[in-house]
């Protein structure tokens, strides 16, 4: 892979405003390079997707697109090896990570849609009136039309298909702007689109950057009927403010300091062994991941030994290393974030239980971007470690002493995205999942996804939920129509 290029109207082009690098987070030398879309491929971008709306995809039946749609799901996985490569050359993720999640659950999002879609395209409702004669409503529900998607870079194939994949099952069609980071397999996924036939325009693919770029020209661009994001809230905050004009809807899963809260009932080894991966899969740049751990008292230096002594077995090294599982940052720049957190962190006197720095890497692995996975103890709940995400491969852990304390501490922050709690008290798994304030709490798992499922955050996390016949109400207008029979 040399260079990549936009996929607008069927057809790929090496084109744009400007030239850009994408780099190997494992090694930090250039991968491949790319082109910043400007306005005017922007704008061909969203009239290729406008004219297919009313072209040969408007005339599919639901089941007609459903059909187009596990085809290409069954291609993504024929084809499974160079998305995996693909995915692992942008984001520096272990290949057995990759294997067993991004790329298998890429393609599962278009079959799954297409199963689920059609049941939701419309209800009816019999009514009595007063002359007797009766009346029926019923739903139609329309695409919403021509649909921005815009993606981050940390779960790059399986968080765009979980847009684009409900988007087309519903009729829609989409221009996609995948992170500048990680636009690999969203711009293969264009050449799959064309080899099992959805019709040219339904799919686009725009690269570049976000303010002043080909982000803000997509979002603001006055022919998109609706956006989907995925990313940081101040990132969401200004696709608000463009999707303000014109009066588009949103669709939003934000940013997340989210908590595991640990009783001293609960299954230790479990709960361990689910914190661990909270706390530390993906080199902790999870958006459902733990950076919060309140442990009742008499289980906190139990947990916090045990847990360390767990992190210890992170193997950082060559992705298509089978004995290694920890991969690196998605950049130098982010680097330096979570290394800033790092150092604000020892500045405020908290333990460094292990961790806090930058490993030794051998060879060209010395270029990339890693990071020790840390933990800290001690900090006050007012720290900048406790208050804002940092999306790193670290924790802080903190003991309380009652259920209600547990619970305000959850609660604290402007975030509610999601959280886990570990205990072997079922009443008060109940009692406390009605008092957290999340749009996801796990009880004695993490990260236990069913597709029909809502997702999404409270308070700063985001707008609306994905998943399931919930997703579609964002995809879709709904229109009533009233018979007096």
């Amino acid at each position: 892979m040399k260079s990549l290029g936009q996929f607008i109207d069927g057809a790929y082009e090496e084109a744009g405003t400007s030239r850009f690098n994408v780099v190997d987070p494992v090694t930090g030398e250039v991968a491949y390079t790319t082109y910043e879309a400007g306005r005017d491929q922007v704008d061909r971008a969203v009239a290729a997707a406008r004219a297919a709306l009313s072209g040969p995809w408007a005339r599919l039946s639901a089941a007609e697109r459903g059909a187009l749609l596990r085809k290409l799901a069954n291609r993504i996985a024929e084809r499974s090896e160079e998305f995996l490569r693909a995915e692992v050359l942008d984001t520096g993720k272990p290949a057995d990570l990759a294997s067993h999640l991004d790329i298998p659950r890429g393609a599962a999002n278009f079959s799954f849609f297409a199963d689920t879609a059609p049941m939701a395209m419309g209800e009816a409702f019999p009514a009595p009136t007063p002359d007797g004669a009766g009346a029926l409503n019923y739903t139609l529900r329309t695409p919403r039309g021509v649909i921005a998607v815009v993606c981050p870079w940390n779960l790059p194939l399986l968080l765009m298909t979980w847009k684009v994949a409900p988007a087309l099952a519903c009729g829609n069609t989409v221009v996609v702007k995948p992170s500048e980071e990680t636009p690999a397999t969203a711009t293969l996924l264009g050449e799959v689109m064309n080899e099992v036939g959805i019709p040219k325009g339904v799919f686009n693919v725009v690269n570049g950057f976000g303010a002043g770029s080909t982000g803000e020209f997509l979002t603001s661009h006055p022919d998109i009927d609706g956006i989907t994001f995925t990313g940081e809230t101040v990132t969401g905050t200004a696709i608000m403010k463009a999707a303000a004009e014109g009066i588009r809807p949103v669709s939003f899963e934000l940013g997340g300091k989210n908590a595991a809260v640990v009783f001293a009932d609960c299954d230790l080894d479990r709960a361990i062994a689910g914190t661990m991966r909270s706390a530390f899969l993906n080199c902790g740049q999870v958006c459902l991941g733990t950076e919060r751990i309140y442990v009742e008292r008499p289980l906190f230096d139990t947990f916090v030994e045990k847990l360390a002594a767990q992190v210890k077995t992170l193997k950082p090294g060559d992705p298509w290393d089978k004995a290694s599982n920890f991969g690196p940052l998605i950049s130098e720049v982010h680097r330096q974030k979570v290394l800033s957190y790092y150092a604000k962190a020892k500045a405020e006197g908290a333990t460094v239980v292990t961790g806090g720095g930058i490993p030794d890497m051998p060879g060209k692995l010395a270029g990339g971007s890693w990071i020790e996975p840390t933990i800290w103890t001690g900090l006050p709940e007012s720290s900048a470690v406790i208050q804002e995400e940092i999306f790193g491969p670290c924790c802080h852990i903190a003991p309380f002493d009652s259920e209600d304390e547990a619970v305000a501490l959850a609660n604290a922050g402007p975030y509610g995205l999601a959280a886990s709690l570990w205990t072997r008290d079922l009443s008060r798994a109940h009692r406390l999942a009605a008092r957290i304030e999340v749009g996801t709490l796990w009880i004695n798992s993490w990260f236990l996804r069913d597709l029909r499922a809502a997702f999404g955050g409270s308070k700063k996390s985001g707008i609306g939920r994905e998943g399931g016949l919930h997703g579609l109400d964002f995809y879709t207008e709904q229109r009533n129509v009233c018979i007096h029979l």
